[in-house]
């Protein structure tokens, strides 16, 4: 018997070209100028976390490596900051991809909540040990919006493996 959540839909293979695309719109989405609010989501690491758990052989902690680097350099930040907090967090989700595809979306979103507190920690002492001050607690509240947006942003990079094949006028996606 197949679990209530688990869609009976085959998934095409995802193409290289929508994963990078994708993670091109969310470094610049992080790029954005935005006022100092706290809880503004780190695009870059939730998509990089999701094509990490979706396809773990083919994004990993090299393309985490690049993407940190450029955000470093985006933001003006500590060299290294982003890019040693994405290549851990590359290196965690495709450790746990087996076991976090077993979930359904909300309680995937659930378990990436502690994975994306863990980058936001070691962002912090990278940080701390450059010589910037403490941000404060509301710093961490980023991790949690990120990981509301775990949910959205699953069918959303998913909705090209969707389609069919073939096209069948009677058929709606």
């Amino acid at each position: 018997m197949q679990a209530p959540h688990r869609s009976s839909r085959i998934l095409l293979p995802v193409r290289m070209g929508w994963v990078w695309l994708s993670l091109i719109v969310a470094l610049t989405l992080n790029f954005v100028p935005v006022p100092q609010i706290p809880g503004i989501p780190d695009f870059v690491a939730l998509v990089l976390a999701f094509w990490c758990v979706r396809e773990p052989l083919r994004v990993s902690m090299g393309a985490a490596f690049v993407l940190g680097v450029l955000t470093d350099i985006g933001h003006g930040s500590a060299m290294g900051q982003h890019a040693l907090a994405y290549v851990l967090l590359a290196f965690t989700c495709g450790a746990m991809a087996r076991r976090l595809l077993w979930f359904p979306p909300a309680a995937q979103a659930l378990q990436m909540v502690p994975i994306f507190l863990m980058t936001q920690v070691v962002m912090l002492i990278v940080r701390l040990i450059a010589g910037a001050d403490f941000p404060g607690w509301d710093y961490f509240f980023s991790a949690f919006t990120t990981s509301l947006l775990w949910f959205p942003i699953h069918y959303i990079l998913l909705l090209p493996q969707m389609q069919p094949i073939e096209h069948d006028e009677n058929r709606p996606l």
